[in-house]
Order: structure tokens, then C-alpha cells, then sequence
């Protein structure tokens, strides 16, 4: 019985790499996917920072609504939404505060800054609204002002 044992040519060998061309193609393609594919990918925190915000904004919209149905007037622009955590000292003092307030914390914008509040707010009877990302009135983007008036 006789076994066969076959050994590669040198020049099978020298062809099983990938030429310089084949090698430039691939490349060119991975640019071209990562030219349509990164600024997509990219813009996605900014989305979810402003849709965050949009859900903060609706439940502190919420316990606003909620403060007024107890105390028959919204929290004026002094007391602010630190009187949804914890009954104001400052005049006027609500008369039929919840015992437990109405939200457990005051949640920090994505940026890290407090919520802003206005009674009577310039959009609507109040307003609640985050800076964006500069901390600065106005911008666009990220730096867009976002509020509960829902412009």
C-alpha cells in the first residue's frame, strides 16, 4: 500500500496571499461604508438626549398639573420645581400639599444642568425647559433650547 503524499508547488504558495489591488479595493469599499454608515451612528446620542428630555419634561409637566389639582395655582417661578420634592416655605404656601410631594427627585438635564421654571411661562402657563448642551439661551443641535411648549 502506497500513500500518496502531495507537496504544494513554490508558486501555489507565493499565490495565496491577497495582491495590493485586491487589497485597495477593500479598502476603498470599508471608506465608502464608513462615509454613509458613521454619521448616522454618530447623531444618535444627540437623539437620545432630546428624547430624554422630552420625558422629563412630560413628567414634570405632569407633577406640575398634579401640584395645581391639590393647591388650586402653580408653583410660582421662586419656589420652582423644588416645590414638587418638597413643600415650599415660601409664600404662597400650598394648603393641601402631598405628604410624600410629587416626584421623588428632580431629575438633572442630559448635560447635567437643572430644568429651568417659569409661572407664568412666556409659551404657556408654565413653562419647563433645559438649555441644551451650552447652558446658553437659543442655538441649534445639540445647543437648542428644548421645552414642555413643544416647539
Amino acid at each position: 500500500m502506497q500513500i500518496n503524499v502531495s507537496r504544494r508547488s513554490p508558486r501555489a504558495s507565493a499565490d495565496a496571499g491577497f495582491s495590493l489591488l485586491e487589497l485597495m479595493v477593500v479598502v476603498v469599499i470599508m471608506s465608502i461604508l464608513a462615509l454613509v454608515v458613521m454619521p448616522r451612528i454618530i447623531d444618535r446620542p444627540d437623539q437620545a438626549r432630546a428624547a430624554r428630555v422630552q420625558s422629563d419634561l412630560a413628567v414634570l409637566a405632569g407633577a406640575v398639573k398634579l401640584y395645581k389639582l391639590d393647591n388650586f395655582r402653580y408653583p410660582t417661578t421662586e419656589q420652582g420645581l423644588r416645590a414638587l420634592v418638597e413643600a415650599p416655605t415660601a409664600a404662597p404656601v400650598p394648603s393641601n400639599y402631598a405628604a410624600n410631594g410629587y416626584i421623588d427627585r428632580l431629575p438633572q438635564d442630559p448635560w447635567g444642568n437643572e430644568y429651568q421654571y417659569l409661572q407664568p411661562g412666556v409659551h404657556d402657563e408654565f413653562d419647563i425647559f433645559t438649555l441644551g448642551a451650552d447652558g446658553v439661551a437659543g442655538g441649534t443641535g445639540p445647543d437648542a433650547d428644548i421645552g414642555s411648549w413643544g416647539e
